[in-house]
């Protein structure tokens, strides 16, 4: 019999946090409507607030929101052209060069940068925003015609960008275990 303080699997998906990360979709189409400045903030706040090993913070955030840059990115390569429709995206990038220099050429940089892309993800789905994650590290070609875009130094990378705004449709939530991906105490 379940305790009064334990809540059934049901209960639990009705939490505010389990319900946002279950919710979250990746969204490529949205509606023609600009993302509000204190909505952008609390993104932006959510990305910086990210974990990071040894607390070495080494993500640089570019807040793209200008249409036109927005539709060069777009249309620089196949993979980028959600983000023609989109009205806001924000690169998550790193000095890599240095960081690497002075803190750890172990690439510890990479989970830092996608700690704070996640964190803005379910950020945007909490303040009714969807989103999809553009992967641009070890994508050569979207690199080469992505960064010069966005004036980035030599020796910084992309990680990723962030492509959001209001989703033009709703997706079902997620649900369940797959069964055959779950490995219990080794494979």
């Amino acid at each position: 019999m379940e305790s009064e303080n334990v809540k059934s699997g049901a209960d639990l998906r009705l939490k505010e946090t389990i319900r946002i990360i279950m919710g979250r979709r990746s969204v490529r189409k949205f509606e023609p409507r600009q993302v509000e400045p204190e909505k952008t903030r609390i993104i932006l706040e959510c990305g910086f607030a990210a974990p990071s090993a040894k607390n070495i913070r080494p993500c640089h955030l570019v807040l793209i929101d200008d249409p036109a840059l927005l539709k060069k990115i777009g249309e620089s390569t196949t993979e980028a052209r959600m983000v023609t429709g989109a009205p806001l995206a924000i690169a998550v990038c790193v000095d890599a060069a240095r960081y690497e220099r002075e803190s750890s050429a172990d690439g510890t940089w990479i989970e830092d940068a996608s700690c704070a892309m996640m964190n803005m993800l379910l950020a945007a789905r909490t303040l009714g925003l969807e989103g999809v994650w553009l992967q641009i590290l070890n994508r050569p070609a979207r690199d080469v015609a992505i960064s010069p875009l966005l004036s980035l130094p030599e020796g910084v990378k992309i990680l990723a960008i962030s492509v959001l705004g209001y989703p033009d449709a709703e997706k079902p939530p997620y649900s369940g275990v797959d069964e055959e991906r779950l490995h219990t105490n080794g494979w």
